[in-house]
């Protein structure tokens, strides 16, 4: 097995850790707790008059980056969001999203053109304006609504002339001064850190991918089926088994969906179950399962499952995607860490940092701070230690997370192997699986710069762990 070609960054006491709040997955795979907020109330009461999809995202990406930063995750839960129709909720979010994803560069093309920084409210204006510029929007219609918006934002109609002046001046340079813009880069509470693990060049190419945003990940339920699915679909069959899409618009219109043949899911996420190989008549714990596609996974390889989460909610959404693949799997609402039980294979996906997700997540570096990173860490160590008491003698475990930092990944089996003896790392075996992932410990590290000529994948570890017969 080869050795990391960088080095691990030294535990640091909880700094440049990104997510004072527990992440997309709070403690032990529940959601953090608490309804979506606005900064000024907004983003949880029902608006007085019917918004259009650009009032909607200007009220997302104030949520975001307003003084009480929150997911779009959880911002999506807001009731006024719920009453724009379809479409205009479905563009209102991809229009935050991409400027998300996009934020440094629209700021790049505003500074020059302003003397001071408005109100935000209002740079959030000419932010979501500069994006839907330099994607190819009509001038005189991205312009003139979003001088409209200006004019509603309470206390600012004054902003109209400024929001029209710099507006005017983007949408004049923005195709020829886009393309020579940086790939955004990642705040420094999480640059620093990930480039002591990776290097500079690597990280500058994590940029690069996230910038791009990721393609549509399906899994497909009957392997045997793959290609197949990839000629109705249009899709491409990946390494590992996956298939893609780079544009998959409405999921739920796809062939194939109705009748449960496949199911979303990253390729990099689809990995940590393959992992285990035959699965037939076994019994499988997975912890942590929402929103299911694990739980999918292992049901379909023929394992007697059980479906473990802290949120019934979300357990909810796992139930629904089973009765739609026709797949079965006991569900169980609780706590990981109070499970009892003896299971032949267990799948921990920990609840993270989640920063091997920004292809599809560009919110979370800016909502997160990194300050509950530690605290995520103690609670991943704690779960896997809680896990292996699970397993049943002989038995294997996936310790997966979708993280870039190697505290929550690498570190993390090096210390179960101290802490456990008898413990030991099985030789990760999958199709697709490069040597060049293969880390020092035995497991499996994706980063979101492989496969660049298909579209990247996201960050995510990964090892199989045997308890001792």
């Amino acid at each position: 097995m080869s050795k990391p070609t960088t080095p691990r960054p030294p535990r640091s006491n909880g700094q440049g850790r990104p997510d004072r709040k527990g992440g997309p997955k709070g403690p032990r795979g529940g959601k953090p707790g608490g309804g979506p907020r606005g900064r000024d109330g907004s983003a949880d009461r029902a608006p007085a008059a019917p918004l259009s999809a650009r009032a909607g995202a200007l009220r997302l990406l104030n949520g975001v980056l307003g003084e009480d930063p929150r997911l779009l995750s959880e911002l999506r839960e807001a009731p006024w969001l719920g009453r724009l129709s379809p479409p205009d909720r479905a563009r209102a979010q991809r229009l935050t999203t991409e400027t998300l994803r996009q934020l440094e560069r629209c700021d790049r093309l505003l500074e020059k053109h302003l003397t001071k920084a408005p109100p935000l409210p209002i740079l959030n204006i000419l932010r979501l304006g500069t994006w839907e510029l330099a994607a190819g929007g009509a001038a005189h219609g991205v312009v003139n609504d979003w001088v409209t918006e200006a004019a509603r934002a309470a206390g600012r109609a004054n902003m109209k002339g400024l929001v029209n002046a710099v507006l005017r001046k983007v949408a004049a340079e923005a195709e020829d001064e886009w393309p020579k813009l940086r790939a955004p880069r990642l705040p420094d509470w999480l640059r620093e850190p990930l480039s002591l693990a990776y290097g500079h060049e690597k990280i500058r190419a994590f940029e690069t991918a996230h910038a791009a945003g990721a393609p549509l990940d399906l899994t497909v339920k009957d392997p045997a089926s793959a290609e197949h699915w990839a000629k109705e679909l249009g899709a491409t069959l990946l390494p590992t088994g996956s298939l893609r899409l780079a544009d998959g618009g409405q999921v739920s219109a796809l062939p194939g969906y109705a009748e449960g043949a496949w199911w979303v899911q990253d390729a990099a996420a689809a990995l940590p179950a393959r992992l285990l190989g035959d699965l037939t008549g076994k019994t499988a714990l997975d912890l942590c399962a929402a929103p299911g596609g694990k739980t999918m996974q292992l049901a379909a390889a023929g394992a007697r499952v059980t479906a473990l989460d802290l949120s019934e909610t979300r357990l909810a959404r796992v139930q629904e995607n089973l009765s739609r693949t026709g797949l079965s799997a006991g569900i169980r609402a609780g706590d990981a860490l109070e499970q009892t039980g003896a299971y032949d294979v267990i799948l921990l996906d920990a609840p993270c940092s989640a920063t091997g997700t920004i292809r599809r997540h560009p919110d979370l570096p800016q909502a997160r701070d990194g300050d509950e990173i530690g605290e995520l860490i103690e609670l991943q160590s704690a779960m896997l230690d809680h896990a292996l008491t699970l397993l049943a003698p002989g038995g294997r475990l996936v310790f997966c997370t979708c993280s870039l930092i190697p505290d929550e990944g690498e570190c993390q089996v090096e210390e179960a192997l101290e802490r456990h003896p008898g413990l030991s790392v099985i030789a990760p075996e999958s199709p697709g699986l490069e040597p060049a992932w293969i880390t020092e410990e035995g497991g499996v590290r994706t980063t979101p710069d492989l496969w660049p000529d298909l579209g990247g994948m996201d960050g995510f570890y990964m090892a199989v762990l045997r308890k001792a017969d």
